[in-house]
């Protein structure tokens, strides 16, 4: 092969082959908790989620527009009936029709976290959890959310941090990593989890595992859109 073609191939391999690798292996987990669960992905556990998970009720969600970054298949906006809108973003969309995602009430969109196919300030309440570090563009993605959410609207984040990249989770996240989503964005309550053996992240965030120090954690931010 000739030089030339040497260094244009290898830069795009570089970009093609770890999105493509998560993409399989996000695929692979949803099936198998998909076969694992009789064919019927459960949602009834979101709720909590987003409401008391930061310190918000359910009347919170009345009457406005969401929109609910690497949703997944399960539906995570289901319990949200009270919205105007409730979309969930996912470029995993296409596939996930397959485990039954056309069964749901809320929308989908299939597009990348860094290139949300909706106007400016368009979402009162933009949701991400535990999908900030599956993303393919991090900066991209920190700008798309500031894009979309109206100014006085909510952004509600749960990531963990500082832990070693898998193939579905590329990005390690650190908290200074998150003060990108400043100064548009302004805290009004973070919390510190720890994470469990398992995994089970949304588990953790509900029973508040205490945070190890120096240990990797579940960041829980609920931020303003100030500007």
């Amino acid at each position: 092969m000739p030089n030339s073609a040497r260094s244009l191939i290898g830069p795009l391999l570089q970009t093609i082959l770890p999105s493509m690798m998560k993409r399989r292996a996000e695929l692979k987990y949803w099936r198998e908790r998909h076969s694992a669960e009789n064919q019927f992905l459960s949602n009834t556990h979101y709720e909590p989620l987003y409401t008391s998970a930061f310190e918000l009720d359910r009347s919170v969600y009345s009457g406005k527009r969401i929109l609910d970054v690497g949703c997944g298949p399960r539906g995570s906006l289901e319990w949200a009936d009270v919205a105007a809108q409730r979309v969930g973003l996912d470029p995993l969309v296409p596939d996930y029709r397959r485990l039954g995602i056309d069964r749901h009430k809320m929308e989908y969109c299939a597009a990348p976290s860094h290139k949300i196919p909706f106007p400016n300030v368009h979402f009162d309440i933009v949701t991400c959890l535990n999908a900030l570090d599956h993303v393919d563009d991090f900066e991209g993605t920190v700008a798309e959310i500031k894009r979309v959410t109206k100014p006085g609207g909510l952004f509600l984040l749960s990531v963990e941090l500082d832990h070693p990249p898998t193939p579905a989770e590329p990005i390690t996240i650190t908290r200074d990593q998150l003060r990108a989503f400043s100064p548009e964005f302004e805290p009004v309550h973070e919390e510190l989890f720890g994470t469990p053996e398992d995994h089970n992240l949304h588990a953790a965030i509900l029973s508040k595992l205490p945070y190890v120090p120096n240990q990797p954690g579940i960041y829980v931010g609920k931020m303003r859109r100030t500007s």
